[in-house]
């Protein structure tokens, strides 16, 4: 399924314009990166898409319908939706919230234990954790109980805001690593949202830069944002020094993909591939 923004603006009651006039098609099974600095409206975009929040102006589109016409609980039923901390039940056991939406749908308790025992496994996490609690769990376990649960309906569209932004660097590499696999597998519509330009880099099939009040900077594939910002802002967000945009290095890894540098030998990230693949 893809997406299409049009024209989609919002202004809060405040008077605060958080989007202003935003289009973007996000192709089918794809993962588009919404790429920012807080209160660029990154978060409220993605929101549009499952209804938490509805733009003041322009429409958002699934497969060409507007998704202002659905019903929203059903909606968000239908769109998996991982967040930054989890957002996990503290009460309910692992498995339990791992089958939340499951449920909701109407399956059975143990209809939804099975598949959240096969999530389980194909986030990497022991079935010996399916009766644990969250607080038993680290963070980075509790972030892939929270993918789990976002692919437990299997929906075709998958909402990701700032999922790893909590964890330490290593932890986040790997769960990085581990949602390139599913994608590869599972083929979703991810849109993820992140500040982090290394982490835009690595997932992104395609990258929106983002600037305050809503208002997009640049939309490109990850290869060129990087070599050809469309400004001095989109060239200092991803790290090069200013009147220095060319001034950027890219070595071909022995694993496949880029090792993408800046002048001063910093590494941006990695294009094609992530580290350790």
């Amino acid at each position: 399924m893809g997406i299409e923004f049009r024209n989609v603006s919002k202004i809060y009651d405040d008077g605060t314009e958080a989007v202003r006039d935003f289009s973007l098609t996000i192709p089918s099974r794809t993962c588009t990166v919404l790429l920012g600095s807080s209160g660029c409206g990154k978060t409220t975009l993605l929101r549009m898409v499952n209804r938490m929040v509805d733009p003041t102006s322009g429409s958002v589109l699934i497969d060409d319908d507007d998704v202002s016409s659905a019903n929203p609980v059903n909606l968000r039923r239908s769109i998996g939706y991982v967040m930054q901390n989890a957002g996990l039940l503290p009460h309910r056991r692992v498995v339990d919230n791992v089958g939340t939406v499951l449920r909701l749908n109407g399956a059975s308790k143990s209809e939804a234990r099975e598949r959240g025992r096969e999530l389980l496994d194909m986030v990497g996490l022991d079935q010996s954790l399916a009766d644990r609690y969250p607080e038993q769990l680290s963070g980075g376990q509790q972030q892939r109980v929270g993918v789990a649960r976002g692919l437990a309906a299997d929906p075709n569209i998958l909402l990701m805001d700032e999922p790893f932004g909590a964890v330490d660097p290593l932890v986040r590499l790997d769960l990085q690593r581990e949602l390139m696999h599913l994608q590869k597998d599972l083929q979703k519509t991810i849109l993820f949202v992140t500040h982090d330009i290394d982490e835009a880099l690595t997932l992104g099939d395609q990258i929106a830069v983002m600037q305050s009040g809503g208002k997009t900077a640049q939309v490109g594939s990850p290869q060129e944002i990087i070599e050809n910002p469309a400004d001095d802002f989109v060239a200092r967000f991803v790290g090069v020094d200013e009147g220095g945009r060319r001034e950027l290095a890219a070595s071909p890894r022995r694993s496949g993909g880029w090792n993408v540098s800046d002048a001063a030998g910093r590494p941006l990230g990695v294009l094609g591939q992530l580290a350790g693949e």
